[in-house]
C-alpha cells in the first residue's frame, strides 16, 4: 500500500498545507514511487534517512517523520522482515495514537500492515479480530476523509486471516467482492487469496485459472505467495509443478 496516496489523497491537502516542505514533498514523492515499483530496500534506507533529520530541519509538524517510519516498516516487511520491525510498528502505532482528523488514516494504515505481519506469523484469530476494529475506524473516519484504500487493505488482511483459519468461502467472498476496485498492491494481495481460497476448497482448476490472469499491478511482495497457493492447486490436481 502506499501510505503517502492514502494521507494526502485521502486528505485533499497540497504538501504544503499539510506542513510539509517543497523538498521533504518531493522526497516523499519518490519514496512513494520506490515503494509502489518494488525497490523496497531502497525505499526503506531513503525512508530511514528521512526520518533520521533533526526536527529543527523538517519544522513542528511530525507528519514528515510518521510516513518516512510508516514507509521503512512497509518496505522492510514487503521484502520479509515484518517480524523483525513488528516491534517498531508497534511504537509507532503508538505514536500515531495523538493524530488527529484525517491523519489518523496513516494510524489505520500502520495497523493494517501490523494485521499483514499477525498473519505472516499465524496468529490468524487475532489477526481477523485486528482486521475488523481496523474496518471499523475507517467507517468512522469516512466522515472525514477518503478511507476506501484504508478499507480495502484491511478487506485483504482480514481475507488472508480467514483462509488461515480454514474458513475458505468467507475468504473467497472478500476477495471477489472487492477485487474489481482494488488497485496495485492490494487488488494482487487479493487475487492471491482468491487462489488460495479457491484451493483450499478443493476448487483446483478454478484456483489455477484464477491464478493465470494478469493481475493489475504485479507486485514482488505477493509473487513467492501467489507461487504457493498455484503450487497447491497444481498438487491438488494431480500436476507436476
Amino acid at each position: 500500500m502506499s501510505f503517502i496516496r492514502m494521507v494526502r489523497g485521502g486528505s485533499g491537502l497540497s504538501w504544503a498545507e499539510g506542513g510539509v516542505s517543497r523538498w521533504q514533498g518531493r522526497e516523499l514523492d519518490r519514496l512513494r514511487d520506490l515503494f509502489e515499483a518494488g525497490e523496497y530496500e531502497e525505499a526503506e534506507a531513503r525512508a530511514r534517512a528521512l526520518a533520521a533529520v533533526p526536527r529543527r530541519v523538517w519544522g513542528r509538524s511530525p507528519m514528515v517523520v510518521w510516513l518516512a517510519k510508516a514507509l521503512a516498516t512497509a518496505a522492510a516487511a514487503a521484502h520479509g522482515r515484518g517480524t523483525e520491525v513488528l516491534a517498531e510498528m508497534e511504537t509507532l502505532i503508538a505514536e500515531l495514537e495523538r493524530a488527529v482528523g484525517a491523519e489518523r488514516t496513516l494510524l489505520l494504515a500502520v495497523r493494517g500492515n501490523r494485521v499483514s505481519v499477525l498473519v505472516d506469523q499465524e496468529r490468524h484469530t487475532e489477526a481477523e479480530a485486528e482486521a475488523q476494529d481496523i474496518l471499523r475506524g475507517a467507517a468512522r473516519l469516512a466522515l472525514l476523509t477518503e478511507v476506501w484504500r484504508v478499507e480495502l487493505s484491511a478487506l485483504a488482511n482480514l481475507a488472508a486471516a480467514l483462509c488461515g483459519q480454514d474458513r475458505y468461502k468467507e475468504a473467497e467472498s472478500i476477495a471477489r467482492g472487492n477485487l474489481p476496485r482494488a488497485e496495485g498492491h492490494t487488488a494482487a494481495a487479493l487475487h492471491r487469496v482468491l487462489v488460495r481460497s479457491l484451493s483450499g476448497q478443493g476448487r483446483h482448476e478454478e484456483a489455477l485459472a484464477e491464478a493465470g490472469r494478469l493481475t493489475p499491478l504485479w507486485v514482488r511482495a505477493e509473487s513467492g505467495t501467489l507461487s504457493m497457493a498455484t503450487a497447491a492447486a497444481l498438487h491438488g490436481v494431480g500436476r507436476p509443478q
